[in-house]
Protein backbone atom coordinates (compact mmCIF):
# COMPACT_ATOMS: atom_id res chain seq x y z
CA UNK A 1 0.00 0.00 0.00
CA UNK A 2 1.44 3.58 -0.89
CA UNK A 3 0.06 5.37 2.54
CA UNK A 4 1.50 9.00 3.03
CA UNK A 5 3.40 8.32 -0.71
CA UNK A 6 2.96 11.50 -2.26
CA UNK A 7 5.34 12.01 -5.54
CA UNK A 8 6.93 10.43 -8.31
CA UNK A 9 10.64 9.37 -7.86
CA UNK A 10 10.91 9.97 -11.50
CA UNK A 11 13.84 7.51 -11.91
CA UNK A 12 16.19 10.00 -9.84
CA UNK A 13 17.46 10.66 -6.50
CA UNK A 14 15.94 12.73 -4.46
CA UNK A 15 18.61 15.74 -5.06
CA UNK A 16 18.87 15.26 -8.75
CA UNK A 17 14.61 15.21 -8.58
CA UNK A 18 14.58 18.33 -6.65
CA UNK A 19 17.24 19.99 -9.22
CA UNK A 20 15.05 18.97 -12.09
CA UNK A 21 11.82 20.03 -10.71
CA UNK A 22 14.07 23.78 -9.78
CA UNK A 23 15.35 23.83 -13.24
CA UNK A 24 11.28 22.90 -15.18
CA UNK A 25 10.35 25.89 -12.69
CA UNK A 26 12.61 28.12 -13.75
CA UNK A 27 12.16 27.98 -17.59
CA UNK A 28 8.41 27.20 -17.19
CA UNK A 29 8.58 30.94 -15.77
CA UNK A 30 10.92 32.49 -17.88
CA UNK A 31 9.31 31.00 -21.35
CA UNK A 32 6.16 30.59 -19.77
CA UNK A 33 5.19 27.36 -22.42
CA UNK A 34 8.14 24.41 -21.86
CA UNK A 35 7.81 20.89 -23.47
CA UNK A 36 8.62 17.79 -21.57
CA UNK A 37 7.02 14.53 -20.29
CA UNK A 38 3.71 13.75 -18.82
CA UNK A 39 4.72 12.43 -15.70
CA UNK A 40 7.66 15.26 -15.14
CA UNK A 41 4.77 17.63 -16.16
CA UNK A 42 2.67 15.95 -13.53
CA UNK A 43 5.31 16.92 -10.81
CA UNK A 44 5.62 20.26 -11.92
CA UNK A 45 2.36 21.57 -11.94
CA UNK A 46 2.13 21.58 -7.67
CA UNK A 47 5.76 23.03 -7.54
CA UNK A 48 5.29 25.98 -9.51
CA UNK A 49 2.12 26.83 -8.44
CA UNK A 50 3.31 26.97 -4.49
CA UNK A 51 5.71 29.56 -5.99
CA UNK A 52 3.09 31.63 -7.72
CA UNK A 53 1.15 31.43 -5.01
CA UNK A 54 3.87 32.75 -2.71
CA UNK A 55 4.68 35.66 -5.77
CA UNK A 56 1.10 37.01 -5.08
CA UNK A 57 1.20 37.53 -1.53
CA UNK A 58 0.81 41.35 -0.36
CA UNK A 59 2.10 41.57 2.78
CA UNK A 60 5.75 39.90 3.44
CA UNK A 61 6.70 40.44 0.19
CA UNK A 62 10.44 39.85 1.28
CA UNK A 63 9.75 36.87 3.07
CA UNK A 64 8.21 35.78 -0.22
CA UNK A 65 10.66 36.24 -2.23
CA UNK A 66 13.33 34.53 -0.25
CA UNK A 67 11.39 31.42 -0.12
CA UNK A 68 11.30 31.46 -3.32
CA UNK A 69 14.64 32.41 -4.32
CA UNK A 70 15.58 29.17 -2.03
CA UNK A 71 14.12 26.95 -5.45
CA UNK A 72 14.64 29.79 -8.13
CA UNK A 73 18.44 30.97 -8.47
CA UNK A 74 17.80 33.31 -11.49
CA UNK A 75 17.27 36.72 -10.28
CA UNK A 76 16.08 37.99 -13.47
CA UNK A 77 12.93 35.05 -13.48
CA UNK A 78 12.92 36.00 -9.71
CA UNK A 79 11.94 39.72 -10.82
CA UNK A 80 9.54 38.53 -13.64
CA UNK A 81 7.50 35.91 -11.30
CA UNK A 82 7.18 38.53 -8.49
CA UNK A 83 6.30 41.68 -11.13
CA UNK A 84 4.52 40.30 -13.88
CA UNK A 85 3.34 36.71 -13.01
CA UNK A 86 2.08 37.21 -9.43
CA UNK A 87 0.27 40.88 -10.85
CA UNK A 88 -1.52 38.77 -13.37
CA UNK A 89 -2.60 35.95 -11.18
CA UNK A 90 -3.71 38.22 -8.54
CA UNK A 91 -7.63 37.57 -8.86
CA UNK A 92 -6.93 33.72 -9.67
CA UNK A 93 -7.75 31.31 -6.98
CA UNK A 94 -5.98 28.57 -8.26
CA UNK A 95 -5.17 26.74 -11.47
CA UNK A 96 -2.13 28.35 -12.89
CA UNK A 97 -1.04 25.72 -15.29
CA UNK A 98 -2.26 23.99 -17.98
CA UNK A 99 -0.94 20.90 -19.20
CA UNK A 100 -1.93 19.87 -22.59
CA UNK A 101 -0.64 16.11 -23.49
CA UNK A 102 0.81 15.66 -27.32
CA UNK A 103 1.10 11.62 -27.51
CA UNK A 104 4.27 9.63 -27.52
CA UNK A 105 7.67 10.43 -28.08
CA UNK A 106 9.23 9.42 -31.46
CA UNK A 107 12.79 7.69 -30.03
CA UNK A 108 11.43 5.86 -26.89
CA UNK A 109 7.51 6.46 -26.69
CA UNK A 110 7.41 8.46 -23.61
CA UNK A 111 4.36 10.47 -23.18
CA UNK A 112 5.07 13.98 -24.10
CA UNK A 113 2.98 17.11 -22.76
CA UNK A 114 3.46 21.43 -23.03
CA UNK A 115 2.90 22.51 -19.66
CA UNK A 116 2.13 26.24 -19.98
CA UNK A 117 1.00 29.52 -17.67
CA UNK A 118 -2.87 30.35 -18.28
CA UNK A 119 -3.24 33.52 -20.02
CA UNK A 120 0.32 32.29 -22.36
CA UNK A 121 -1.56 30.46 -25.02
CA UNK A 122 -0.23 30.62 -28.59
CA UNK A 123 -2.83 33.51 -30.69
CA UNK A 124 -2.15 32.99 -34.46
CA UNK A 125 -2.96 36.16 -36.70
CA UNK A 126 -6.34 35.73 -38.53
CA UNK A 127 -7.06 34.96 -42.25
CA UNK A 128 -7.57 38.24 -43.43
CA UNK A 129 -4.21 40.06 -42.29
CA UNK A 130 -2.51 37.29 -43.51
CA UNK A 131 -4.08 37.60 -46.63
CA UNK A 132 -4.01 41.27 -46.71
CA UNK A 133 -0.22 41.04 -45.68
CA UNK A 134 0.45 38.47 -48.69
CA UNK A 135 -1.48 40.66 -50.79
CA UNK A 136 0.47 43.57 -50.17
CA UNK A 137 3.82 42.08 -50.71
CA UNK A 138 2.38 40.55 -53.77
CA UNK A 139 1.45 44.26 -54.52
CA UNK A 140 5.59 45.66 -54.50
CA UNK A 141 6.56 42.54 -55.47
CA UNK A 142 4.80 43.09 -58.87
CA UNK A 143 5.65 46.37 -58.71
CA UNK A 144 9.60 45.69 -58.68
CA UNK A 145 9.01 42.88 -61.48
CA UNK A 146 7.31 45.46 -63.83
CA UNK A 147 10.23 48.27 -63.41
CA UNK A 148 12.89 45.53 -64.01
CA UNK A 149 11.36 44.03 -67.20
CA UNK A 150 10.79 47.23 -67.92
CA UNK A 151 14.80 48.40 -67.39
CA UNK A 152 15.03 44.71 -69.30
CA UNK A 153 13.66 45.82 -72.28
CA UNK A 154 15.50 49.36 -72.25
CA UNK A 155 18.70 47.50 -72.24
CA UNK A 156 17.75 45.17 -75.04
CA UNK A 157 16.64 48.38 -77.64
CA UNK A 158 19.99 49.91 -76.85
CA UNK A 159 22.30 47.43 -77.72
CA UNK A 160 21.31 46.19 -80.91
CA UNK A 161 21.72 49.92 -82.20
CA UNK A 162 25.12 49.97 -80.17
CA UNK A 163 26.21 46.32 -81.68
CA UNK A 164 25.65 47.69 -85.56
CA UNK A 165 27.74 50.85 -84.91
CA UNK A 166 30.32 48.42 -83.39
CA UNK A 167 30.23 46.48 -86.65
CA UNK A 168 30.47 49.33 -88.99
CA UNK A 169 33.89 50.38 -86.96
CA UNK A 170 35.18 46.65 -86.63
CA UNK A 171 34.98 46.69 -90.81
CA UNK A 172 36.57 50.20 -91.24
CA UNK A 173 39.59 49.26 -89.25
CA UNK A 174 40.03 45.83 -91.01
CA UNK A 175 39.51 48.09 -94.23
CA UNK A 176 42.18 50.42 -92.96
CA UNK A 177 44.65 47.75 -91.97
Amino acid sequence: MRHRVAHRKLGRITPHRTALLRNLATALFERERIRTTLMKAKELRPYAERLITLARRDDGRLHARRLVQRDIRDSGVIKKLFDTLGARFASRPGGYTRILRLGPRKGDGAEMAIVELIGSEFQPKKKDEKGKQKEAGAGKGKAEAADKDAAEKADKAEKPKAEKKNRGKKAAEKTAE
